[in-house]
């Protein structure tokens, strides 16, 4: 079932989706707007993999046990393992789900930022990876996951050491800051190199990695301190959707860091800032 949704607004947009009776949805604490009557709504510790995102039978039911204790063990530690997972990569503990009951039902869902939305459709071929908190909500077919870059990748890009995972078929909205640009790197001769916060969501096929602004040399060292970029890029390679915002956290942080009069920027930017009392 086409999960129907529109996306509404400008400078921040947000999400009416319209649930057929029995449809669920499930989206990240903190994102959710608004609802109707008639749809119930439930705070899970457990995504909704395997299960359709639909609620689990009561402990005291056979086949909600799913074969005894034994099941019930191994349904536990799932939830604790996926828990802990989302933990460690600083995301929300709880998911919220929301089912129309007796008629269609309407739900409202938006992001944290001023910035655009976008719904994905996956058809079961490939997944989806978001950068950390894009993701907003989804539905029940659609299995929330934590997939983390290699060491040396995630240490050199900062926050994409921690990738948001989206499989299975269905609709999943994620939100950004800023307008978005869709591009796909094969119509750039293959490879894209872009600030690192700039990343919201890409393919499967699509290869991320990190690499070094210029060399250890003077240009690399001016790069680094005076660019205002780092001391990286991320670099997304192949053929596939690729979507960039045009706002990172990093830049919304610093201005309203100046415009508060705080953590003034000396003359070379970010790296020499100080903090003026």
């Amino acid at each position: 079932m086409t999960l129907q949704q529109e996306i509404v607004g400008n400078a921040m947009q947000m999400a009416v989706v319209s649930l057929q009776p029995g449809q669920t949805v499930y989206c990240e604490a903190g994102k959710f707007l608004f609802k109707t009557a008639n749809v119930t709504m439930e705070t899970r510790l457990s995504g909704p993999s395997g299960g359709g995102g639909q609620p689990q039978a009561g402990a005291g039911g056979a086949s909600g046990a799913g074969g005894g204790m034994g099941g019930m063990l191994r349904q536990a530690m799932g939830t604790a393992m996926q828990v802990g997972q989302r933990a460690l990569a600083g995301e929300s503990l709880a998911f919220q789900y929301f089912t129309s009951t007796g008629g269609e039902g309407t739900v409202g869902f938006a992001g944290v930022l001023p910035g655009e939305m976008r719904a994905l459709e996956l058809d079961g071929t490939r997944a989806w990876f978001a950068e950390k908190d894009a993701f907003v909500a989804a539905e029940s077919t659609v299995e929330f996951g934590i997939a983390f870059q290699g060491g040396r990748t995630g240490r050199s890009g900062g926050e994409g050491f921690v990738l948001e995972k989206f499989t299975g078929r269905g609709t999943v909205i994620i939100a950004g800051a800023g307008n978005f640009i869709d591009l796909n790197p094969a119509d750039f001769g293959g490879r894209v190199d872009v600030d690192t916060g700039c990343v919201v969501a890409f393919e499967e096929g699509i290869q991320y990695g990190v690499q070094r602004v210029g060399g250890l040399n003077r240009q690399g060292v001016m790069n680094a301190v005076l660019g205002g970029e780092g001391l990286s890029l991320a670099t997304l390679e192949g053929n596939g959707r690729v979507i960039l915002q045009s706002l990172t956290i990093e830049s919304l942080a610093n201005a309203l860091r100046k415009a508060q009069g705080g953590d003034k920027q000396g003359p070379t930017g970010g790296l020499f800032s100080t903090n003026a009392g």
